[in-house]
Order: structure tokens, then C-alpha cells, then sequence
């Protein structure tokens, strides 16, 4: 397969899974918004710090408001990470190869399209309550996700897709665990409170886990959470799960039974295997904060190496 129809195939996996989250991110945050005390302020920062886009939101906007960030992460285009154009990039890639995917799966990423461009036109998200369309954003990619399950051969082409959604995955479960164990809860006496708990119970539905969370531990504790999102090897947004099946997708393209072949699998096996040896006491002695933040640096190195590895230019000539 040439490494352009990797890249596109891969980055389309990429996109379409930030879109889903950040619609799971602003659903839920209204959410959250609607059952807070009415002493609380409305947490709207911390949902932009999730994305990692803060510092682009403060050089455009003073205060970070609902509708101002609802705006920045659905629609604005100065934003590259917003959902219209996280969208758009997928179908831009989805477009230049399109000999490459489905009639059914190029059909869908229009309607996708479509939809959050409609949206913005007519801003119906201003005037109504905008978790409709959140939902039509998670189901439009959740059944995308589906469909390139079930018309996609395993060859090359899925595996990059599923690389691709899965570090991103990865990433996003990652930065909603750390906003809210580093940045929600900045005075100690609040925890184990009310609010801790709607709180807690927020990321875990960010993150469609709170149902299989309470069939594994019942309570919600910050030390059992944190341990299902990064060290679950069952539960498919775990952090753990998804670079497990990120490298056995790796290793199908390079057909490496043993060891690694190349960067991109020495860095996604050696950030694996920390994982499976990783324990969630540790982890807290040391500092969940600093364990996320030095996972996250780790695994930008990780996504580095897949792109020297399979997509420069050095390595563009093809890829088997």
C-alpha cells in the first residue's frame, strides 16, 4: 500500500475519533452544567484544557463561556480541532482516496459532513438545546466506525484506520482523566463530596464507561476510575486496551511475530508493555498527574514514529 493512502486512511480514523469525543466531551459538560449546585460556577475551562486547545481559546476569546465554547469546539474554523473541521479534514482524506474505501463508508463521512455544516449555517445550537445535536454527531460516527468494521477487508488499509482511532482514543481518555484529577478539584475537603461524585461520574459517561464501570466495581472512587481508564485490558477505551490493539495492528503490517522491526513498534511496545507492569498504586504515590502528563509526551513519540516510519517522505515509496 503507498504510505499517501496509509496516512489518508490513518488520519481519517484520527479525525473522525476526535469528533466523536469532543461531541462526548460538550454533551456531557452541558449535562453537568444543567445539575451543578447553584453555588457552582459552570466549568467550561477545563473541557477546552481536555482538548489541549486552551491557549488557542484565550487568543480568541476573553472569558470561556458556554456558548463561546461550544462555538470554539463545534464550529469554528479558526479552531483545527473543532468538530466541523475535524470532519472536513476526514473527508478531505477520505476523498483523496476514495478508490481505496467503501461507496458505504464515503456516504456516511458526507452525511457527517453535511450535518455539522448545516448546523452551523442555520445555528440552531444557539437557539435550542444543543444536545441533539451532540448525540446526531456520536451516533453519525459510532455508525461510521461500524460501518468500516464491516466493509473493509483486514488488509493494510483497516489496520491503519484502527491505529489511527486508537491512539487517538488513547489521547483523549488520557487528558479527560488528568483535567479532572488535576484541574476540577482544587480544594481537598471537597473530596468524596456530592459534587465530586456528579463530577467523576461526568467523565466516566464522557467516555460511554460509567455503566461498565459500576458492573466491575460498584463505588466510584478516583482510585478504581483511574485504574479502569488506564489499566483495564477488557473495557475498549481504556488506555491500555487501545495501544494493546493499536501494536496488533502494527504487527499485522509488518508481519513482526517476536520483537519489533522498526521505531514505530519499539516505541508503541515499549508504552504497552509499561502499561501491563504499570500498578495503580504506584501511579498515585508518584502522582496521577505526572504519570498522564509523561504518557501523553510518550505518546505524541509514539505517533511521531508511526509517521517517520510509514508516512515521510524518506519512507514514501510504499510501505510493503
Amino acid at each position: 500500500m503507498l504510505s499517501r493512502v496509509a496516512d489518508a486512511i490513518y488520519w481519517m480514523n484520527r479525525y473522525i475519533e476526535r469528533a466523536d469525543n469532543y461531541a462526548r466531551f460538550l454533551d456531557v459538560n452541558f449535562n453537568l452544567s444543567l445539575d451543578l449546585p447553584p453555588d457552582i460556577s459552570e466549568q467550561w475551562q477545563p473541557l477546552v484544557a481536555t482538548t489541549g486547545d486552551w491557549e488557542l481559546y484565550k487568543s480568541l476569546h476573553s472569558k470561556p463561556v458556554k456558548n463561546k465554547v461550544i462555538y470554539f469546539l463545534g464550529f469554528d474554523e479558526n479552531n483545527p480541532n473543532s468538530i466541523l473541521n475535524t470532519i472536513t479534514s476526514a473527508r478531505e482524506n477520505a476523498r483523496s482516496v476514495r478508490p481505496d474505501i467503501t461507496k458505504e463508508i464515503w456516504q456516511q463521512i458526507n452525511n457527517l459532513y453535511y450535518l455539522v455544516k448545516d448546523e452551523k449555517e442555520k445555528k440552531r445550537w444557539q437557539k435550542n438545546d444543543p444536545r441533539s445535536f451532540f448525540n446526531e454527531i456520536k451516533k453519525g460516527c459510532q455508525l461510521l466506525n461500524g460501518i468500516f468494521d464491516t466493509t473493509l477487508s483486514r488488509n493494510e488499509g483497516w489496520h491503519f484506520g484502527k491505529i489511527g482511532q486508537l491512539i487517538e482514543r488513547a489521547d483523549k481518555t488520557s487528558r479527560v482523566l488528568d483535567v479532572k484529577y488535576h484541574m476540577l478539584l482544587p480544594k481537598l475537603e471537597e473530596v468524596g463530596s456530592p459534587f465530586d461524585l456528579i463530577q467523576w461520574t461526568a467523565l466516566l459517561k464522557s467516555v460511554s464507561a460509567f455503566d461498565m464501570y459500576r458492573k466491575q466495581y460498584g463505588k466510584l472512587t478516583p482510585f478504581h476510575i483511574s485504574e479502569f481508564l488506564i489499566l483495564d485490558d477488557a473495557f475498549p477505551r481504556s488506555i491500555l486496551y487501545c495501544l494493546d490493539k493499536a501494536e496488533k495492528s502494527l504487527n499485522v503490517i509488518t508481519g513482526s511475530t517476536t520483537g519489533y522491526s522498526n521505531k514505530a513498534e519499539k516505541q508503541i511496545g515499549i508504552l504497552k508493555s509499561q502499561l501491563e507492569y504499570a500498578d495503580i498504586n504506584d501511579i498515585f504515590k508518584t502522582g496521577l498527574h505526572e504519570y498522564l502528563d509523561n504518557f501523553q509526551v510518550k505518546l505524541n513519540e509514539t505517533s511521531s514514529a508511526i509517521f517517520d516510519t510509514f508516512f515521510s517522505i524518506e519512507n514514501a515509496l510504499s510501505i510493503s
